[in-house]
C-alpha cells in the first residue's frame, strides 16, 4: 500500500485548519490537519470529550494565536503540536494523531499497518 496524497501543503493555512476524509480501517474518518510554518501535524476530528466533530460548521476551524485548535463545541483548547487538551471539559486528554509528511510541497499520509484507502480533501 503507497501513501496518500492529502493536498498541496500550503492549502492548510498558516495558523489554520483544514479538513479532510479518509477511510481509516474501512471506515470513513474525518481528519483535521494544523499548520505553524514549516510545520503540520494531522489528528483525527474527534473531541475526546464526546466523540463529536470539532468542528460544527463543514470545512471550518476555530484556531487561536496558531498554536490552539478549539472545540466548537464545548471550548476545549487543543495544542497544536501533540494535539493535548489544556483546557475545557476533556483537559487532559489528547487527540488521535495520524502520521503525515511533506515532500515537494505536498503533504501525504504516511503508510502504516491499517493506511487509509482513500484521502478526499
Amino acid at each position: 500500500m503507497a501513501d496518500i496524497r492529502l493536498c498541496a501543503f500550503d492549502q492548510v493555512p498558516d495558523g489554520g485548519a483544514l479538513g479532510f476524509e479518509a477511510t481509516l480501517r474501512g471506515q470513513a474518518t474525518a481528519l483535521i490537519a494544523v499548520r505553524r510554518g514549516t510545520q503540520v501535524w494531522v489528528y483525527r476530528n474527534r473531541c475526546p470529550h464526546f466523540s463529536i466533530p470539532l468542528n460544527y460548521q463543514p470545512g471550518l476551524f476555530s484556531t487561536y494565536q496558531t498554536r490552539l485548535l478549539m472545540c466548537a463545541h464545548h471550548g476545549a483548547m487543543f495544542r497544536f503540536e501533540d494535539g493535548h487538551c489544556i483546557d475545557g471539559p476533556c483537559e487532559g486528554a489528547s487527540l488521535d494523531s495520524v502520521p503525515v509528511y511533506e515532500q515537494d510541497g505536498v503533504l501525504w499520509l504516511a503508510e502504516v499497518h491499517n493506511a487509509p484507502e482513500q484521502v478526499h480533501p
